[in-house]
């Protein structure tokens, strides 16, 4: 018997979501018409944008500044191995799945870093912004601009077996900046590269956010059942704790939700070069004022002579032992073989530019 065809009514796909009562089909038509942002299409990102795609929330802007490696398989559900040896950045592999997983949605990538230069534009016309990014530099720029912008966020995090998650609605709930007034020293927490991660844990934490996303977006009564408490899960043990953070806004003071005041969206705080967790390299930006398009075409010529060089539409990746340069059309590039920033914008100078 040939497989049935997709049907005429455009809620058919979702009617176990549409009879499940708090949602019904006046939420599923308001998840139609949702615009989510999400940030980071890893671990978290990618089960949030799956789970996202599936449930039919009608537009997903998909933001990730990385390309796909062997070791993100264990636990990045959107990519296998086909995505892999094709050498494409993850914003780009995940949109074409996304696709070929529901059409109704518009899937809408931007292989680039989060910066103060374009979080706004990005975020302008969404309804809700969703983490799955790796770095608090970038989850305290997402929280600002939310704040500026009067748009909720989901905020998550991931390391070993263990992870958590807050729901942040401004001027209701408290901001990140509430629980967090600086981020965590360097050195001070454990990294993927000391802790490890545990896909399912990354499973769980991005299930709950992604869930936290289909409440805001299905409309008010759906929006009143949103977590506001701090969740944290530890999979391996099975235990979960909620932490209630109801009266830290109004008791708190927070310069950014209460004061307005922005130092990551300002440039105040800069986003330094980010040590990419697990994989002995670090991500290189030019500065603001030298920050333009690269051609990818000319470089790839002017590196052809000192070692491998391969490129597609995305990136350009050039092996010059004992470095291995991936380099994005923005002027960004992963410099591997070093975990050392010094080191590594010395190289991207040597062979990019200034």
């Amino acid at each position: 018997m040939s497989d049935p065809q997709p049907s005429d009514d455009p809620l058919a796909r979702y009617a176990r979501q549409v009879r499940f009562a708090p949602l019904g089909e006046a939420g599923q038509q308001a998840l139609l018409a949702g615009r989510a942002l999400v940030c980071g299409c890893g671990a978290l990102g990618s089960v949030i944008a799956n789970t996202l795609a599936r449930a039919g929330v009608g537009y997903l802007r998909i933001v990730d500044r990385d390309f796909l490696e062997l070791n993100n398989l264990q636990r990045q559900v959107l990519f296998d191995e086909d995505d892999l040896a094709a050498g494409l950045p993850k914003a780009i592999a995940a949109t074409a799945k996304l696709r070929r997983i529901n059409s109704q949605v518009t899937i809408d990538p931007h292989v680039v870093d989060l910066t103060p230069a374009n979080i706004l534009e990005l975020a302008a016309d969404i309804d809700v912004i969703v983490d799955g990014t790796d770095n608090f530099e970038t989850r305290y720029l997402m929280n600002e601009a939310a704040v500026k912008l009067n748009i909720p966020w989901v905020y998550g995090g991931c390391i070993g077996g263990s992870g958590q998650t807050m729901t942040i609605v401004p001027g209701d709930t408290p901001c990140l900046r509430c629980i967090l007034p600086e981020a965590p020293p360097a050195g001070s927490t454990p990294t993927c590269d000391t802790a490890g991660i545990l896909g399912p844990a990354a499973a769980i934490v991005a299930s709950l956010q992604a869930a936290e996303v289909i409440k805001l977006l299905a409309g008010p009564a759906a929006s009143a059942a949103i977590n506001r408490s701090l969740t944290m899960i530890d999979a391996w043990t099975n235990e979960f704790r909620r932490i209630k953070l109801d009266r830290l806004r109004e008791q708190g003071g927070c310069p950014t939700c209460k004061g307005s005041d922005f130092p990551w969206l300002d440039g105040r705080r800069g986003m330094a070069p980010a040590i990419l967790c697990g994989r002995n390299a670090v991500q290189v930006s030019p500065a603001a004022e030298n920050s333009s398009a690269v051609s990818l075409e000319a470089l790839a010529e002017k590196l052809s002579g000192l070692g491998t060089v391969t490129r597609n539409a995305y990136l350009l990746r050039a092996r010059l032992d004992p470095y291995v340069l991936t380099i994005f059309p923005d002027g960004r590039a992963i410099v591997a073989g070093t975990d050392d920033v010094s080191e590594a914008r010395s190289v991207y100078a040597r062979y990019i530019g200034n």
